[in-house]
């Protein structure tokens, strides 16, 4: 069998928050027939910034508009890709971002659900390790946002 060949991708998403009860909440989305939840995410276009596709993913995959606030950070993993017999190293954007507009209920057909969660719930309810030390770090910078407005 041939060696599998390496490729590189790379993707742009958000932590997109608004405030709760308590504490801020965020939106996640529910992947593979609700058995993944994930943060928001997408392959970066052609031409496109980091900034743009993390916009534009959030509101296709959880049909909410969001503004950048700032960059939390990267995260990257490896994952197999069996037809192409080849090992892919992804590294994904992701942007703090403060609702705007919108409802979950107008995500797109590419994610089987997406909802609002306490930021301490979707810590715990995210599937991946990667999207817990984002949320992790959101968390905090949420804090630093609220402590700084005025209301």
């Amino acid at each position: 069998m041939k060696p599998a060949t390496i490729k590189n991708q790379v993707s742009s998403g958000g932590v997109i928050f608004r405030p709760g009860n308590n504490s801020a909440e965020v939106a996640l989305v529910a992947v593979r027939d609700m058995s993944v939840w994930c943060l928001p995410k997408g392959i970066i276009d052609r031409g496109e910034k980091p900034e743009e596709t993390a916009i534009r993913e959030v509101r296709e995959e959880t049909g909410l508009n969001g503004r950048i606030i700032e960059k939390i950070g990267d995260t990257s993993y490896w994952y197999y890709i069996k037809e192409e017999n080849a090992r892919c190293r992804k590294t994904v954007h992701f942007y703090l971002m403060e609702y705007q507009n919108g409802s979950t209920s107008d995500h797109d057909e590419e994610v089987n659900d997406a909802s609002w969660f306490p930021i301490d719930e979707a810590i715990c309810k995210v599937s991946y390790k990667g999207d817990r030390a984002i949320l992790e770090k959101a968390r905090e910078m949420i804090k630093k946002v609220n402590r700084l407005r005025i209301y």
